[in-house]
């Protein structure tokens, strides 16, 4: 793990690729049978990717407060936005935007200080010899089901999980074959990405559909992966060799792992640009996520889906502007900091200083008047608004002093402390913060507490 994922905290996820020209489900449409492939694929003639501007999008991104960002330089469809020698279908060659996209990605991210990151599904479902293994046909068949609409997503379930994987029947030596050319594409593109775009720090791979008896080699991919980029940091759906866990579209009840993990979700409803998609998040309810994710030590990965000519929508772009806004006025609560306290102690997110002597409060809704914490042996030396900088207050009901038992402690706020989406509180105290254990014994009459 590298030190500045683990303090990274937020970064934009850039969902692009030809299903932007209808703004429909990116590969899931005809994945799961709601328009068949060829139909799907119409969509290559619609990518100009004329208003391509990598340079405004890592602008954009940096003013959000993001430190990170991952782009699709290949998703389930098979399309690839960059150069490759393993197939025909990318946009250079199949679309009017006619060049690679992935270089000027790079290069306008690291122009901005951001750390690069390149997302790159492992199923393929253009590929194939990759279906044809996974679903056990032959390739007429396969064309035949790309002709028409296709539930693939009900076939698959019924080859891939482990409990119900089951040896294809149709010419084994064959399928072996088709498996073997399908990893030597797989494992060469993967190379090409890592080798052909200078420093790469973040590899988001994904959806590794199996069969039974053929291996994806994640162990040596892992291996080739580390050598290429020797500090690069690769995500958890690289089945069982990544370095940190990703929970998709659902915020954890509790941290997900030990080290610092990640959170992805959306700033509307879809993945890449759906027009029709208005259901975009207001900037209250995105801090409020974010605040919650890192009080429990993780990243948030948002995603924006690009138009299929580059452009950011203008509703992604208005909450990113005011989401930088707030990050940039609460800096010091966020970066660097650790996970904060459990809601046994304090019923607001909050993060803690690597020194464990601050303690940071979002508070995401109109305290009605005092913030309560309970469980904190501490003094706290100095309470401060972040909002407007003034000094509050504490008093402490409870507690047995002689026994080192804390008491419940109230820090006063008036509404002129409060901010508009979430206000910030910081606590210090002269020494590192010292909590009564949630399960410690407690007893009555002459024993001790």
């Amino acid at each position: 793990m590298q030190k500045w994922y683990e303090q990274a905290k937020l970064g934009i996820f850039l969902h692009w690729g030809v299903y932007a020209v209808d703004g429909v489900a990116e590969s899931w449409s005809f994945g799961s049978g709601g328009m068949s492939y060829e139909e799907y694929m119409k969509q290559l003639d619609g990518f100009t990717a004329s208003n391509y501007n990598p340079e405004q999008w890592a602008k954009l991104i940096k003013q959000s407060g993001a430190r990170y960002a991952i782009l699709t330089a290949k998703h389930h469809d098979g399309v690839c936005l960059f150069d490759t020698a393993y197939t025909d279908l990318t946009v250079l060659g199949k679309t009017a935007a006619g060049r690679d996209l992935v270089g000027p990605y790079c290069e306008a991210m690291r122009k901005e200080g951001l750390k690069v990151g390149i997302y790159f599904t492992g199923t393929d479902w253009s590929d194939d010899d990759h279906i044809m293994v996974l679903l056990d046909t032959s390739k007429e068949e396969l064309q035949e089901m790309r002709r028409k609409k296709t539930a693939y997503s009900a076939m698959w379930p019924e080859q891939t999980p482990e409990e119900r994987q089951v040896e294809g029947v149709q010419i084994p030596a064959r399928r072996r074959q088709e498996w073997n050319l399908f990893l030597e594409r797989y494992k060469g593109e993967i190379r090409e990405l890592l080798t052909n775009y200078g420093k790469i720090d973040l590899f988001w791979t994904d959806a590794m559909l199996y069969r039974k008896g053929y291996s994806w080699d994640t162990e040596s991919v892992k291996k080739m992966i580390t050598e290429l980029q020797p500090d690069i940091v690769v995500n958890g759906r690289l089945d069982g060799y990544g370095d940190f866990l990703t929970s998709e579209q659902r915020l954890p009840l509790r941290p997900i792992s030990d080290g610092v993990w990640e959170y992805c979700h959306t700033f509307n409803e879809s993945w890449g640009f759906q027009g029709r998609d208005h259901k975009y998040k207001d900037t209250r309810q995105v801090i409020r996520l974010f605040t919650e994710c890192i009080a429990m030590g993780g990243n948030m990965l948002i995603g924006a889906g690009p138009k299929e000519n580059g452009d950011i929508p203008e509703e992604a772009e208005k909450i990113m502007t005011e989401m930088g806004q707030w990050i940039g006025k609460y800096e010091e609560a966020i970066f660097p900091t650790d996970r904060g306290l459990t809601f046994n102690y304090c019923r607001y997110p909050s993060t803690l200083s690597s020194d464990k002597k601050v303690l940071y409060l979002f508070l995401n809704d109109k305290p009605n008047p005092y913030i309560m914490l309970n469980g904190i042996r501490n003094p706290l030396y100095k309470i401060t608004c972040l909002t407007n900088g003034r000094e509050l207050s504490y008093s402490v009901t409870g507690g047995a002093d002689w026994v080192n038992i804390p008491g419940c402690k109230w820090i006063a706020l008036k509404e002129q402390d409060l901010d508009e989406i979430c206000t910030v509180v910081k606590i210090e105290m002269e020494e590192p913060i010292d909590l009564w254990e949630i399960d410690h014994p407690v007893s009555y009459g002459a024993q001790a507490y």
